[in-house]
């Protein structure tokens, strides 16, 4: 049903108020999530001696997780507490990423703490990077740590770029375990070798600093450690201390929904097939707007991505191929062809080694079989009306049957479509018969009696 222009701007309103209402109450609840009522200043010394924060990290290391983890890095460094608890459970991720982490933990105000938990988690490729940065590294029992090889994401890499992208990733491992005092070599080992171990192995190798079942196994432990920080060493002071979990913002669950490679993907086939459906029946508006908004969303979510840039361009000539299909008349090739470049493109999108980081199948055909399903559809619909007869206007009434309203002498009136017409025969045509049309001259119809009105 096609949307007049009131009820698309309308639907559009709507749409653009929601979304700018959805910020808002984002930002206002992430600015609120962690802040507390102003205290005096020895009461404040008392609580943030016996105060912990917490936060879970179970996803893929992306610029999202990045900044999350600096967030709270930075906010604990503020609210003057005697350590950061980052529980990890990764893996792997985006070396960029990484690197920002690392960097924020080796130049942290506030102790920070790397557990690698729950039980069957991983600290793996980028996990690696960031339990070895952290003041303490612990891990949860039966959790396993390593294999930090650098993969290039958007295919293999040749050899001299492979090697100094080891070497470079092999220094800053090396860096990092040196200025934490844990093991080097084995650091060294999981960048170039990609060895992994157990919890108990890390121990045994100094990887790691302890082993705990469980938060307040961890929090008990740490009690009475000292850490070198960037301001001098400092002790922590953990028994008793209340442990504060503090959950991801809104903001920033929604920013991580939007930079998951499947929604990324779906955001961005909504988005070609809202300008697809405003381009084919201009002025809907709606869809055009929806279109705009869920092309932005992608953008900025494969902005996060390591993205293989001829996977989109195929997949932008998929859909230039349907938007083609609906308004050239190419017997089907074009629509073909944007079916094979959008199973291409989508498969070349995101070449990731993380699974988390890739495009599922079950999301990729689905999307590819209804692209190509709507475009048989469009070329279904193209081919009948090709090839229905006309049975509109002046070209319509060719073929159809019409009643003598007169004696046709060669000039009469007939009666077709409600109308009375002037017509022509070359046979004596008696008042009543049935006519068949056969042409049109000007204003006048040429007949003929029709077979059924024979004698």
């Amino acid at each position: 049903m096609r949307l007049t222009a009131r009820s698309s701007f309308l639907y559009s309103l709507v749409l653009i108020l929601i979304i700018a209402g959805t910020f808002v109450l984002t930002v206002a609840a992430d600015t609120t999530k962690v802040n507390k009522p102003a205290l005096p200043a020895d009461a404040a010394s008392v609580l943030s001696s016996r105060t912990i924060r917490l936060i879970e990290i179970d996803a893929p290391i992306t610029p999202v997780v990045a900044e999350y983890i600096i967030k709270s890095i930075d906010r604990a460094a503020k609210a003057h507490v005697e350590a950061l608890i980052i529980q990890l459970n990764t893996p792997g991720g985006l070396v960029d990423s990484t690197q920002q982490i690392v960097m924020k933990m080796m130049a942290s105000e506030v102790p920070t703490v790397v557990y690698v938990a729950p039980s069957g988690g991983r600290a793996a490729s980028a996990g690696v990077f960031i339990t070895l940065a952290a003041n303490i590294a612990a891990m949860a029992p039966t959790t396993h740590i390593g294999a930090a090889h650098p993969v290039q994401m958007q295919g293999k890499m040749d050899e001299t770029m492979e090697k100094k992208a080891v070497n470079d990733l092999a220094a800053m491992m090396r860096g990092i375990a040196e200025k934490r005092g844990r093991n080097a070599k084995w650091a060294e080992d999981a960048v170039r070798n990609s060895v992994s171990i157990t919890e108990t192995e890390a121990l045994e190798n100094k990887v790691i600093d302890l082993v705990a079942p469980d938060i307040p196994a961890l929090v008990k432990a740490m009690d009475g450690w000292t850490v070198e920080m960037v301001i001098g060493k400092r002790t922590l002071r953990t028994s008793g201390a209340e442990v504060e979990k503090i959950t991801m913002g809104f903001r920033d669950k929604v920013l991580g929904i939007i930079s998951n490679p499947n929604v990324a993907y779906i955001l961005m086939i909504l988005g070609f097939y809202g300008l697809y459906f405003e381009l084919s029946n201009p002025g809907a508006i709606f869809p055009g707007v929806a279109g705009a908004i869920c092309l932005i969303l992608a953008f900025y979510a494969l902005h996060t991505l390591p993205i293989n840039y001829a996977g989109l361009m195929l997949i932008i000539l998929a859909m230039a191929l349907f938007i083609a299909e609906a308004f050239i008349t190419s017997h089907g090739i074009l629509g073909v062809g944007g079916t094979i470049s959008m199973l291409l493109g989508s498969v070349m999108l995101i070449d990731s080694p993380v699974p988390a980081l890739q495009i599922s199948w079950a999301v990729i055909i689905p999307v590819v079989a209804m692209s190509a399903l709507l475009f048989i559809i469009t070329v279904t619909v193209a081919v009948r009306v090709h090839r229905e007869k006309t049975d509109t206007g002046r070209e319509g009434l060719l073929g159809k049957q019409a009643e003598a309203r007169s004696d046709l002498n060669l000039t009469g009136q007939v009666f077709v479509h409600g109308e009375y017409w002037n017509a022509r025969s070359n046979e004596p045509v008696h008042k009543g018969e049935k006519v068949a049309i056969v042409g049109i001259d000007g204003l006048t119809l040429i007949v003929r009696k029709a077979e059924s009105s024979g004698k």
